[in-house]
């Protein structure tokens, strides 16, 4: 897709009413400074639309970005940051449960997790939270230019293990520095959102 415009359309903190879009959703899920907003830039191809931190925890609301009028990036809050207090994670946890419950535009969720470390407690039950939430996450692989390529397929193999997936879940290694995965990625949000429109 050929990104013509991007705009933060709806910030929604944990008591804001969730916006009742019109346009199809891609949600991207995954616990703290795992990516999500290099990933966000990366699919867009601007530098730094999506706020990045080095503090992680930052993003606690539910960004949706327009995407050309076509469709929602929608950027859920990162999860698992241990200087975050218990109430505020369970406050957390219930926005997030509440866009999956409630969005009836939702059409896709990609969930993060770093390729450099097996899935924490934190990746698994959100993994399993968004299956039981009727959806079936695409996992992405981030921080790939962080390790060898010879151990990419061992690592990738981990993730899938340990997460259990679902037999046929795609699991894309991407790299926010070389932007590798970013054609694949694209190619299912078209699959998923626009499965009817002939691709370029």
């Amino acid at each position: 897709m050929k990104i013509k415009s991007v705009n933060l359309e709806t910030v929604c903190g944990i008591t804001s009413k969730l916006p009742e879009n019109q346009l199809p959703e891609i949600a991207f899920a995954g616990k703290s400074n795992v990516g999500k907003s290099s990933l966000i830039n990366g699919l867009i191809q601007r530098k730094s639309y999506a706020r990045t931190s080095s503090q992680p925890g930052k993003t606690q609301t539910i960004n949706f970005y327009n995407i050309n009028e076509e469709l929602y990036f929608v950027d859920l809050p990162g999860y698992g940051y241990a200087k975050v207090s218990a109430e505020i994670k369970a406050k957390w946890g219930k926005m997030i449960e509440r866009y999956l419950h409630t969005s009836e535009q939702l059409r896709l969720v990609f969930l993060l997790i770093d390729i450099r470390h097996e899935p924490s407690a934190n990746d698994c039950v959100m993994y399993n939270w968004i299956i039981e939430n009727g959806f079936h996450p695409i996992i992405i692989a981030t921080k790939l230019d962080k390790i060898n390529r010879s151990q990419v397929a061992k690592h990738v193999k981990v993730i899938k293990n340990k997460l259990e997936v679902v037999p046929g879940t795609p699991i894309i290694p991407f790299s926010a520095e070389t932007k590798q995965g970013r054609e694949e990625i694209w190619e299912l949000i078209n699959t998923f959102v626009f499965p009817e429109e002939p691709q370029d």
